[in-house]
C-alpha cells in the first residue's frame, strides 16, 4: 500500500509542477495554473493524508520557484497551495457564516501578505495600491477564492465517488 501512495504522490507532484510550468507559457494562466496544481494534489490528500499532501505541496512549490518562468504563479501557488489541507478543518466549523468569514479573512490576509511583499520587492509607490481600485481587486480576489473553495469541494467529491475506483481497483 505504501508503494502505491508513493507512486501516486510522485506522479501527481510531477503533474502539478508541469501544470505550473506550462501555465507560464500562457500569460492569462497566472491564476489558473496554481488552481489546477491544487486540484492535481487533491487525490494525494484523500489517499495518503495531510502529511503527504503537505510534503507534496512543498515539493511542488520549490520546483515551481526553481523552474516556473512565471514567478507570480509560483508565488500564488506557494501562498495558496496549502489551502486544500486546511479545507477539511474549516468544514468542521459549526455555521456556514463562520466558515465564509474565516475563508474571507484567510484570503484577505494571504493576498495582503503576498502582494505586500511583491510590492515592496519591486519598490512600487504605496499610493498606487491604495484607494478604490485596491479594494476592488481584493474583493474580486475574495470572490474568486470562494469559487475556488466550492470547486475544490466538488472535485474532492468527484474523486471520492467516481475517479478513485477507476485508479484503484481492489
Amino acid at each position: 500500500m505504501k508503494s502505491r501512495e508513493m507512486a501516486l504522490c510522485g506522479v501527481l507532484c510531477a503533474l502539478a509542477a508541469a501544470l505550473l510550468t506550462l501555465g507560464g507559457v500562457i500569460p492569462a494562466a497566472t491564476f489558473c495554473a496554481p488552481v489546477l496544481a491544487m486540484a492535481a494534489l487533491l487525490p494525494v490528500l484523500e489517499e495518503a493524508g495531510p502529511r503527504a499532501a503537505g510534503t507534496a505541496w512543498m515539493a511542488v512549490s520549490l520546483l515551481a520557484l526553481a523552474l516556473d518562468p512565471d514567478r507570480e504563479a509560483a508565488l500564488v501557488y506557494l501562498c495558496f497551495g496549502w489551502y486544500p489541507l486546511l479545507r477539511p478543518k474549516l468544514a468542521r466549523l459549526p455555521s456556514r457564516l463562520a466558515r465564509a468569514a474565516v475563508r474571507i479573512a484567510l484570503c484577505t490576509a494571504v493576498c495582503l501578505l503576498l502582494y505586500g511583499v511583491v510590492w515592496r520587492v519591486l519598490g512600487l509607490p504605496r499610493e498606487a495600491a491604495a484607494g478604490g481600485f485596491g479594494i476592488l481587486l481584493l474583493a474580486l480576489a475574495n470572490a474568486t477564492f470562494l469559487i475556488l473553495d466550492r470547486a475544490l469541494e466538488r472535485l474532492t467529491l468527484l474523486w471520492r465517488r467516481r475517479l478513485r475506483r477507476r485508479f484503484f481497483r481492489r
